[in-house]
């Protein structure tokens, strides 16, 4: 089943509705967004996406609304709170590599001006490729973390069938040297 068939049938105010019919497949231009979906696709790993939609706003809270300078310069005391806070996932692993590819984000801003542009210019790899870059690049970023984040952010097409209502509103959206993927 795919997600546009899995939510059809959900109410408007429902986690997962809102994401699919606002979030799920839209490009993102900003480059605290793009990293906040690479760290809630971090988080989900292991546990169900419904799960993070409902901590969604704690996390923006606890990561500084994913300030990326600030979080690449949290302290030990830092990582102590947030492993205190019950209302992310408090996994030390998902903390630290948090900490770490904001870390690596800011050394991609530095070069590239910005994690968009980065991402812009590696539009065209493959899925595979994709893959073995964020795993170059980024901690804790296996397949299925790269793809749903790809995806997601429409790097990578299948977010959403071509018949789902929000497919158009989607592709409205994306660049068109990013429509051709």
């Amino acid at each position: 089943m795919s997600y546009c068939e899995f939510v059809q049938n959900l109410e408007i105010e429902n986690v997962h509705r809102q994401y699919h019919d606002t979030e799920y497949g839209f490009p993102i231009d900003d480059d605290h967004l793009l990293f906040a979906r690479l760290v809630l696709e971090i988080n989900q790993a292991g546990l169900s996406w419904d799960i993070i939609l409902k901590k969604k706003e704690n996390f923006f809270k606890a990561f500084d609304d994913f300030d990326i300078q600030s979080i690449a310069h949290y302290t030990d005391k830092k990582k102590y709170d947030l492993m205190q806070n019950a209302g992310i996932i408090r996994n030390r692993l998902k903390i630290e590599a948090t900490i770490y590819n904001a870390q690596r984000i800011v050394a991609i801003q530095n070069e590239f001006g910005s994690f968009k542009k980065w991402l812009d210019k590696n539009h065209s790899i493959t899925k595979a490729e994709w893959i073995k870059l964020f795993k170059k690049t980024f901690h804790f970023t296996g397949g299925e973390i790269v793809n749903e984040f790809l995806m997601s952010t429409g790097y990578l097409p299948g977010s959403h069938k071509e018949s789902c209502p929000i497919y158009k509103k989607v592709l409205k959206k994306k660049p068109k040297w990013l429509e051709l993927k």
